[in-house]
């Protein structure tokens, strides 16, 4: 099965480098509908003015291929992501994010940790 997986990712399909190509190939466009539903469904931002002198943060779009652990194509995965690096700390935000672990993998690293004792 390892191999298959290996065997697939030599074969994989070019991903699309700019918004232009991935809109021409329908699962990709696809996947990009299912991302912006998604964003607008999380209510992930509201429309408003632009303050003037403000410049916007910009977006670009990240394409990857998941797949199963046979190698087979499992979906086409489109992301809508923030240009975070453009930002400036008390002009365009005022707040750090910080990620937060999920619960199954405090669990395993407890049980990890709790296995080696």
């Amino acid at each position: 099965m390892a191999r298959a997986f290996a065997e697939a990712l030599y074969e994989e399909e070019e991903l699309p480098r700019t918004t232009e190509e991935a809109i021409k190939i329908v699962h990709w466009r696809e996947a990009m509908l299912v991302e912006m539903k998604a964003l607008m469904k999380n209510k992930t931002w509201e429309v408003c003015l632009k303050p003037e002198g403000i410049h916007t943060v910009g977006c670009r779009w990240v394409f990857t291929i998941k797949r199963r652990p046979d190698g087979s194509i499992e979906r086409y995965k489109a992301r809508l992501v923030a240009k975070g690096y453009t930002q400036t700390y008390g002009v365009d935000y005022a707040e750090t994010f910080s990620p937060m672990a999920k619960m199954s993998t405090i669990r395993v690293l407890f049980s990890i940790a709790a296995n080696r004792e």
